[in-house]
């Protein structure tokens, strides 16, 4: 295993205490599955230190047997199981609206993201052999070891989404034990949420019936109007972010990239939550024309993201590269980042574009 700091050096680095950081667009195309090492780390307050053979999973609220279970009693009870899935976070291409007017959170470009083959236990056969309920209005609540100012890191997502099958307690990324950075020994993977909901580090999980009132859960990561700011915002009237929308990103060339006259290869990635991908245009005139790419997707992985080419022939002067994706429900992107602006820089999901110099 390479160090913390070798790691670090791989990644574009938006701060150390917390570790913030994103993959390099290019490097970000080069494989379907993102290595660990090359995967986005957001992270709320300092990596904790977790012995393995003492941890343990506290499960209460609205069982019929509450428990607690070492790492060796879920790999022993509960069957194991792998889901190729993307994980993203809500402020990626954050960096896209500041643009338009200042935001608050790290400017993530476009890496905030990645695919990976993880692997655990579905949540859903850890809860039901513990009694939860059917009640699809229950919330399962996340307690983690990390702390965020005086209060650990919590979340919740809806008991519905908790029971699907896709949705892990994972141990493995890429076939081998999560990285410090990634959640060992144990964290959640929610596939088609934002990051934010597919904590790390886990060790408690309650079953309510009202969602968790931790201030990540209650007040960050809440959608508002562009009329709103971080003086007026109340958070119970902002939209809790779960499902992630749309998006779509240009990884090469880069932006400033000096081209050579005549054929242009455009790659980047698409994503739909939990919908399907099934168009990416790409422009080379800032959105007047399009031509549309060809699409790369695993059948079996439909909360992964699809991988896109599209090829352009480029004559002199400069260009403005644009793509955008449309879903399975027929909707596409906003053009410009003042359509989705907000305060907190979340679900950046306008065009994407990159400006070339071609000689």
């Amino acid at each position: 295993m390479s160090s913390l700091a070798a790691r670090k050096a791989r990644l574009i680095v938006h701060g150390d205490r917390p570790y913030n950081a994103e993959t390099p667009l290019d490097r970000l195309r080069d494989a379907y599955r993102t290595a660990a090492d090359d995967f986005y780390v957001r992270c709320h307050g300092d990596l904790p230190v977790i012995d393995p053979d003492t941890w343990r999973l506290t499960l209460d609220g609205a069982l019929g047997t509450p428990m607690e279970v070492s790492l060796d009693g879920l790999r022993s009870r509960f069957q194991t199981v792998t889901i190729t899935a993307t994980m993203q976070c809500a402020g990626n291409r954050r960096a896209d609206m500041r643009a338009v007017a200042p935001v608050s959170g790290d400017p993530w470009e476009g890496g905030a993201i990645g695919t990976a083959d993880w692997t655990g236990i579905r949540l859903g056969d850890l809860l039901r052999s513990a009694g939860a309920p059917e009640d699809r209005d229950r919330h399962v609540a996340f307690e983690s070891h990390d702390a965020v100012g005086d209060r650990p890191y919590g979340v919740s997502i809806p008991l519905a989404k908790a029971l699907a099958p896709e949705t892990l307690l994972a141990f493995a990324m890429n076939g081998q034990p999560l990285l410090p950075e990634h959640g060992f020994p144990l964290r959640a993977v929610v596939p088609g949420f934002a990051g934010v909901r597919s904590p790390k580090w886990l060790r408690h999980i309650t079953v309510q019936d009202h969602p968790s009132d931790n201030p990540i859960q209650a007040s960050d990561y809440k959608l508002y109007p562009p009329d709103e700011t971080a003086e007026t915002a109340d958070p119970v009237r902002g939209h809790t972010i779960d499902t992630m929308p749309l998006n779509a990103a240009i990884c090469t060339p880069p932006r400033g990239a000096a081209l050579e006259v005549g054929a242009c290869r455009v790659r980047g990635y698409a994503v739909a939550g939990d919908r399907a991908v099934i168009r990416v245009d790409v422009s080379s005139d800032g959105g007047r024309n399009w031509i549309q790419a060809t699409l790369e997707h695993e059948p079996e992985a439909p909360f992964a993201w699809t991988f896109w080419t599209a090829e352009l022939d480029l004559p002199p002067g400069e260009h403005d590269l644009a793509v955008r994706a449309w879903d399975s429900a027929g909707q596409t992107q906003p053009a410009l980042p003042d359509d989705v602006w907000n305060h907190k820089g979340y679900l950046c999901t306008c065009w994407h574009r990159v400006r070339v110099r071609v000689t």
